[in-house]
């Protein structure tokens, strides 16, 4: 739902904040009061193409902003700020966004219908969800179908079909896997050891005369032990360093343990050039592994994994490309079943819904009209995926497709009674995003008007609904009533929405009724809203 709608610059639009609710809304106002800017903000907002001219004469740029809250009750702000001179920029939540994105973040959030592009009901796969939608085709077996056989074919590329090639893959991966067997890497953190051991190496000679020197300045005659147990022996048995003795025989008994530790391990370090040698060589044995199979050892440890795998399937290519084949073969089978049955059911759906669709219609002053749904382009096309919905407007035309026939009136009446049908067929499938539409009341009055206005309040029980319309009829059917209105001021034209209050709904209806506000247009008004 589309909670909160900012405007600034955008044409006869200087700044506007709207804040909508749920149920439906309807935007009125004189023509050229500027109605139809606020449907062209929400169009910018959906991905609808940035035209520089829409910009408000004497501004930098134009923006627009809009506060949607989800199904799930999450918040999600999408703007779109069109610069005078350059190109239109977009964000979702506050971040840089490309228009594809802008365009996919609102896709379940928002549908216009009307004068505008970003008309859904002309795209193939809108058409197809809605019969499945009307139908409860079941696509799920379908879907898994091709799924399993999409990783099929995958698995069958990644083979290699030219023997060539895999004859020199195969060459490539024996000599990496020999190599990485000889190296024979098993620990991830060897480098880390072989470093720590060939500083050791490296320096023996100079960690045994240091250990050495720090032994004999411990243990000699004047060494630091002797100093210590001479101070020990001078105060031992007098009363006022009786705690000063005991700290001075601990400083003895751990001096003893160092002495044990540092001659023991002094002895153990091993002046070993050999092996010195030997830890160099392996490091730099890693290092080259490192630089062509991975940044550490266990990326090497894992690309040897990988590498094996890969030689063992191509060194049984035939036995696993005949596996794979008949595993294809059995996929494709149950794919053909499942396209088989989606097809039917589509079939099976696409009468009752353009029969339902053309009464809905004809209750929205197209009385002519008839309606048609094609499923696939022969018999043979087993799911029907290219599903066309087909309209005849007037009578003795032939029926063809919306897109060729439809004006922006009759598309948004198409839409309206799809949406309609579709929503009366399942309430529980009924999205709860918002619904545009902008001349859905074109060319029509009196009872199809009001069969118009009680549609839209029929559909604004599962969505929200924004309507620009020119009917008292299709005002007075809505939940909420925003009057635009646009004066002139030192020659420049400003516009202005204000949500109405009961009181002014009354002279804003009597208004379109009449033209004017007499006490009888006020009465048909407070009427016609009762």
């Amino acid at each position: 739902m589309l909670s909160e709608l900012h405007i600034e610059n955008l044409g006869v639009i200087e700044n506007l904040d709207l804040v909508l609710g749920p149920g439906l809304t309807a935007l009125t106002g004189e023509t050229g009061a500027g109605k139809t800017m606020l449907v062209e903000a929400i169009e910018l907002l959906v991905g609808g193409r940035a035209d520089t001219s829409i910009v408000r004469h004497g501004a930098d740029e134009a923006r627009v902003e809009g506060r949607f809250v989800t199904s799930a009750g999450d918040e999600r702000v999408l703007s779109r700020v069109i610069p005078a001179n350059g190109r239109s920029r977009a964000y979702v939540d506050g971040r840089p966004a490309t228009v594809a994105l802008l365009t996919e973040a609102a896709a379940d959030m928002v549908d216009l219908h009307g004068q505008h592009a970003h008309q859904s009901l002309l795209s193939t796969p809108t058409q197809r969800a809605a019969l499945d939608e009307y139908g409860s085709v079941d696509l799920a077996p379908l879907r898994a179908a091709r799924a399993r056989l999409t990783e099929i074919d995958a698995a069958l590329a990644s083979l290699g079909g030219d023997e060539r090639l895999r004859a020199r893959e195969i060459d490539l991966l024996r000599f990496q896997v020999d190599e990485l067997d000889a190296a024979g890497v098993v620990d991830a953190d060897e480098d880390k050891r072989l470093d720590d051991e060939e500083s050791l190496l490296a320096d023996a000679v100079a960690h045994r005369e240091a250990g050495g020197a720090s032994y004999a300045a411990l243990t000699d005659d004047d060494g630091a032990r002797a100093r210590v147990g001479a101070a020990l022996n001078a105060i031992d048995g007098r009363v006022p360093f009786d705690d000063l003795a005991i700290r001075l025989r601990d400083v003895l008994a751990e001096l003893d343990d160092v002495v044990l530790l540092l001659r023991d391990r002094t002895e153990s370090i091993d002046e070993s050039p050999d092996r010195l040698e030997d830890v160099r060589e392996r490091r730099q044995l890693l290092a080259d592994l490192r630089r062509k199979y991975g940044e550490d050892l266990a990326a090497v440890m894992a690309f040897h994994a990988e590498t094996e795998d890969r030689l063992r399937d191509l060194d049984s290519y035939e036995q696993r490309a005949a596996e794979l084949d008949a595993e294809r073969i059995a996929a494709l089978d149950d794919e053909r079943v499942a396209a088989r049955k989606v097809g039917e059911a589509r079939r099976k759906a696409a009468a009752p819904l353009a029969e339902a669709v053309e009464a809905r219609l004809h209750d929205l002053a197209m009385a002519n009209a008839a309606v048609a749904i094609e499923v696939g382009e022969h018999a043979d096309d087993h799911p029907g995926d290219r599903v066309q919905f087909l309209l005849a407007a007037n009578p003795g035309a032939p029926l063809l497709p919306l897109t060729r026939v439809a004006s922006g009136g009759e598309l948004a009446r198409s839409m309206l009674a799809l949406r309609l049908v579709i929503s009366g067929a399942s309430e529980a499938s009924a999205s709860t995003g918002t619904l545009v539409f902008d001349e859905v009341d074109a060319g029509i009055g009196g009872e199809a008007a009001q069969a118009v206005g009680d549609a839209l309040a029929g559909l604004a029980r599962h969505h929200q609904v924004l309507v620009v319309t020119h009917l008292a009829q299709v005002a007075a059917a809505a939940d909420t009533q925003i009057a635009v209105t646009k004066t002139v001021r030192d020659g420049a034209t400003f516009a202005r929405a204000v949500s109405l209050s009961d009181a002014d709904r009354v002279d804003e209806v009597a208004r379109m009724l009449s033209g004017s506000t007499t006490s009888t247009a006020r009465e048909h008004a407070q009427e016609l809203l009762r």
